[in-house]
């Protein structure tokens, strides 16, 4: 049975995580309601501004729905701003910023710096298939890091080279998954791909 998911489409990269999660064999829907959480088998939370998706979560009435739906299982993958707003700590948020929580992880927001320090490098991902021979080629945008994983959360991958080598950008925790980086605007489906799996699964 195809997998329902939606991506929340309240600010950044929408369309593009739909076309990717079609390509990877799901049906897609936008999310902007609470009452359309009813109807997803999985969400994903979309980079952009995570202090702007948290002023807008709260604004729409979907902050606590959610979380609500997060803490009863409802598998999640955030990219970017969707990894910050899935983290249980962030560092460098301004005042009031608020997460929806759920991975053990501490996230430093804009850790790789401004929107001209962007940067492109290839990864390899545990759990992303053929990563070891065919590594992702990652997009960075003005991304958090992990400071720090949590016993709970397992580490998916960090990048190796270059000022922030040692840095954990990917990450996992049961039926939630989180990059620092954006898959939706390379072409490669492999990230949405392992999701609609851990969906798959969670069913």
């Amino acid at each position: 049975m195809i997998p329902t998911i939606g991506v929340l489409a309240l600010q950044g990269d929408v369309r593009e995580h739909l076309r990717a999660l079609e390509l990877s064999g799901a049906s897609v829907v936008p999310v902007r309601r609470a009452h359309e959480l009813d109807e997803i088998d999985g969400l994903v939370i979309p980079g952009g501004e995570s202090t702007t998706i948290d002023k807008l979560l709260r604004a729409f009435d979907l902050r606590e729905p959610l979380q609500e739906r997060l803490r009863a299982g409802l598998p999640a993958y955030g990219s970017c701003a969707g990894m910050i707003l899935l983290a249980d700590r962030v560092l460098g948020g301004i005042a009031g910023q608020q997460t929806l929580g759920g991975l053990d992880i501490t996230v430093r927001r804009n850790a790789f710096g401004r929107q001209v320090d962007s940067f492109e490098t290839d990864l390899v991902i545990d759990g992303v298939e053929d990563s070891a021979t065919d590594p992702l080629h990652a997009v960075f945008i003005r991304a958090p890091w992990v400071e720090e994983a949590g016993p709970a959360a397992t580490v998916l991958a960090r990048v190796d080279a270059g000022p922030a080598a040692g840095r954990i950008v990917a990450v996992r925790q049961g039926s939630l998954l989180a990059t620092s980086f954006h898959p939706e605007v390379t072409g490669d489906t492999r990230v949405h791909r392992l999701f609609v799996q851990i969906v798959h699964d969670a069913r």
